[in-house]
C-alpha cells in the first residue's frame, strides 16, 4: 500500500472515523497505567489518544505495516512529548509479541486485512494477559455503507468496477457478518464476545466538497478503479462525484451513512 495518499488525507480520515474509535474506547475504558496495543495504528492518532488515557505510567504500542504512516506517527508522538508510546512496523497478525504483554488490544478498522483471521486473532490472544480486553470496530456489509456505495455507484457509470472480493478474504468488509466474527474469536480462544451494531453518519472530507471529491478519487473506493488515469475520464468522474456528494450536504458538511460492528471480548 502506498502511504502518501493516506498521509495526505490523514486529517480527513481522522475526522471521518473518530466516532467509530470513540465507540470502542467507551466500551474498553482504558485505565491509568495499562499496557495497550493499537492494531493497524496508521498515522498514530488513535495511539496518541490511548496514550493520554493511560498516562505516563502506562504504555501504548502502535503496530502497522506502513513505514510512511509510522514515520508520521513517530513524529506526532515526539511533538506531543509522549514517552510512553512506541511504534512497530509489522503485520499485527503474525508479529512475535511477548506473551501476556498487554492489558488491552484496540483497533479502529485494522482487523479486517489478515490473511488468516483465526491465526491472527490467536496470535493477538497470546499477547493479551489473562482477563485482558480486546475491543475493535469493523465494517458491516458493503451494501449497508452508503459512504462506500454512493461513490462506487457513481463511478460505475464511467469506469469498470473490479470483481467483488471474496467476502471472507482479506479486505475492508471481511468481518461484515457477526457470525463470522463470533466464529473467529471462538476459534482464537477469546471468550465473552459482545458484538454490537453501530450506525453513524460520517463526515466526508471535513465538510469541504473539493477535499471530499479528491478523498474518494485517491483513496476510497473509487481510487483503485483508475490504474492509468485518463484525463477525460477523471474529469467526468470528478464532476459526477461532486454531484453525488452535494446531494448529501447538510449542516455545513457532507454526511454519508455507515454501518459497523463494535466488538468486545476477553
Amino acid at each position: 500500500m502506498h502511504a502518501e495518499p493516506w498521509v495526505a488525507f490523514q486529517p480527513a480520515l481522522d475526522a471521518m472515523l473518530e466516532p467509530l474509535g470513540r465507540s470502542v474506547l467507551a466500551r474498553l475504558a482504558p485505565a491509568t497505567g495499562e499496557r495497550i496495543l493499537d492494531v493497524g495504528c496508521g498515522c498514530g492518532t488513535t495511539t496518541l489518544g490511548l496514550a493520554t488515557a493511560v498516562g505516563p505510567s502506562g504504555t501504548v504500542t502502535g503496530i502497522d505495516p506502513s513505514v510512511g504512516m509510522l514515520a508520521v506517527a513517530r513524529e506526532a508522538a515526539a511533538d506531543a512529548g509522549l514517552a510512553q508510546v512506541d511504534f512497530v512496523e509489522g503485520d499485527a497478525g503474525t508479529y512475535p509479541y511477548e506473551p501476556d504483554a498487554y492489558d488491552v488490544i484496540f483497533s479502529r478498522l485494522g482487523t479486517m486485512f489478515f490473511d488468516d483471521a483465526v491465526a491472527a486473532f490467536t496470535n493477538l490472544r497470546r499477547a493479551l494477559r489473562p482477563g485482558g480486553r480486546l475491543g475493535f470496530v469493523c465494517w458491516r456489509s458493503l451494501e449497508e455503507n452508503a459512504w462506500a456505495t454512493a461513490p462506487r455507484d457513481a463511478a460505475a457509470a464511467i469506469v469498470p468496477l473490479p470483481p467483488p472480493p471474496d467476502p471472507d478474504g482479506p479486505g475492508p468488509f471481511s468481518l461484515a457478518r457477526a457470525e463470522r466474527i463470533s466464529s473467529v474469536l471462538s476459534h482464537a480462544r477469546f471468550v465473552d464476545a459482545i458484538i454490537e451494531p453501530l450506525d453513524r453518519d460520517l463526515l466526508i472530507g471535513r465538510g469541504d466538497i473539493d477535499e471530499a471529491v479528491e478523498f474518494y478519487l485517491r483513496l476510497l473506493p473509487t481510487g483503485y478503479l483508475i490504474f492509468e488515469p485518463d484525463r477525460h475520464l477523471l474529469d467526468r468522474l470528478r464532476a459526477t462525484l461532486r454531484t453525488v456528494l452535494e446531494n448529501h450536504r447538510r449542516d455545513e458538511g457532507i454526511w454519508l451513512g455507515s454501518a459497523s460492528w463494535v466488538v468486545r471480548a476477553r
